[in-house]
């Protein structure tokens, strides 16, 4: 990274996040280059938010092509895409409704609103899973029942109770008169990629339906194709056909990298979210849509939720064998494009080596070695990738 972006972002932008030495420059596909003209294999694209891959041609024409017609309009007015992205999400969900905003911060603000607001005023209190990770804004983070991103935040937002991931005794005790819903990741993704055990998701579905709880499945990073299906709650070995959420909330991969958020819901609860009570200036904008369009399109036309799958059991047949191997890898667990490999050391040096062997991937909860790579992986780049992530941890000095 040269000397003089270094000085700049050391004057002028506020030090919130750690960031890496390396300043990147432009992308295509699953490679990015940093200005130095270095070429890396990126498969923690944008944070997932680039399941397509960077700049994927169909996302960047619609963007082009948006932006020399109508860059914004408040949502006073209608415009046609939204529409139509909009009958798209719910043709490929449960049949409902939309309301977009811009991230998924912002799609589970709207749904911790729409529980208080769908159900009687007493009613307030919504049940979240430690471990989860449900955004940044104090209405999220609150939700997300994680004590270090709670630091120096109090007092937070009445209302959340927190329950076991996986343990359906303990929201059943939770349940009170004062409940009102369920918010959950069906898989916890920044959590570690934890997948629920057999039977959960469709025992939260049981005791919502026996309480008159609303069920909400934040799928901001399983959702938009990640997991070989549409959305997480579809997937066979999570719901098993069975569950169906009330409420889901989208963002990450719903507009092939470009910011945008989305909640959907049934048609019974969507007027729950009345005018007045909620709104995103920019949410739903002409250019998001245009790309979220675009991104769904590419997916079907590509075949890209059966890629999905091919990927992921190509990962775990390379790094499956390391589990077994190495004492120090613990687990290996994957649906879809969301694979996590567990260590039980420091993952943060497995970073370093494989960002200086040219390969990017993340570390989350300190062990727990995450990849979300692209729909559009090719086989050459996933051996690449793999080869480079099995030598640095079979090689790690402990």
């Amino acid at each position: 990274m040269s000397e003089q972006t270094a000085a700049l972002f050391d004057e002028a932008v506020i030090p919130n996040y750690g960031r890496y030495p390396v300043c990147l420059e432009r992308g295509e596909g699953s490679r990015v280059w940093d200005d130095q003209g270095r070429a890396y294999l990126d498969l923690f694209p944008g944070w997932g938010c680039n399941l397509l891959g960077h700049c994927p041609p169909k996302v960047v024409k619609a963007v082009q092509d948006q932006v020399a017609k109508l860059i914004h309009v408040p949502n006073t007015w209608y415009t046609e895409a939204q529409g139509r992205w909009a009958k798209m999400l719910s043709e490929r969900s449960f049949g409902g409704k939309a309301f977009f905003c811009n991230s998924g911060a912002e799609a589970n603000e709207a749904a911790i609103k729409l529980i208080r607001l769908h159900t009687p005023a007493e009613r307030y209190k919504i049940i979240t899973f430690q471990g989860g990770f449900h955004g940044r804004t104090i209405g999220a983070v609150t939700a997300t029942a994680q004590p270090k991103y709670h630091e120096g935040l109090g007092p937070l937002m009445a209302g959340f109770t927190y329950a076991p991931f996986g343990d359906l005794d303990a929201v059943r005790e939770l349940v009170d008169d004062e409940t009102a819903g369920i918010l959950i990741e069906p898989i916890q993704g920044e959590g570690g990629v934890r997948i629920p055990p057999e039977g959960f998701l469709q025992g939260l579905r049981e005791i919502a339906d026996e309480n008159g709880l609303v069920l909400a499945f934040d799928e901001v990073q399983a959702g938009c194709g990640r997991t070989g299906e549409w959305f997480a709650y579809q997937h066979a070995s999570l719901g098993d056909g069975g569950v169906t959420p009330d409420v889901i909330t989208l963002a990450k991969s719903l507009c092939g990298g470009v910011a945008g958020g989305a909640l959907l819901t049934t048609a019974e609860i969507a007027p729950s979210l009345r005018p007045g009570m909620h709104a995103s200036t920019f949410g739903g904008n002409p250019i998001a849509a245009a790309a979220g369009i675009a991104t769904i399109e590419t997916i079907e036309e590509e075949n890209l939720l059966g890629r999905a799958s091919q990927i992921s059991d190509a990962f775990a047949a390379r790094l499956q064998p390391l589990v077994d191997k190495l004492p120090y890898v613990e687990e290996l667990r994957a649906c879809g494009l969301m694979i996590g490999l567990e260590l039980s050391v420091d993952g943060s040096q497995v970073v370093q080596q494989c960002m200086e062997r040219g390969l990017l991937i993340n570390c989350t909860q300190g062990t727990v070695i995450r990849l979300l790579p692209a729909m559009t992986l090719t086989d050459a780049e996933v051996q690449e990738g793999c080869d480079i992530l099995v030598n640095v941890i079979e090689n790690l000095e402990l």
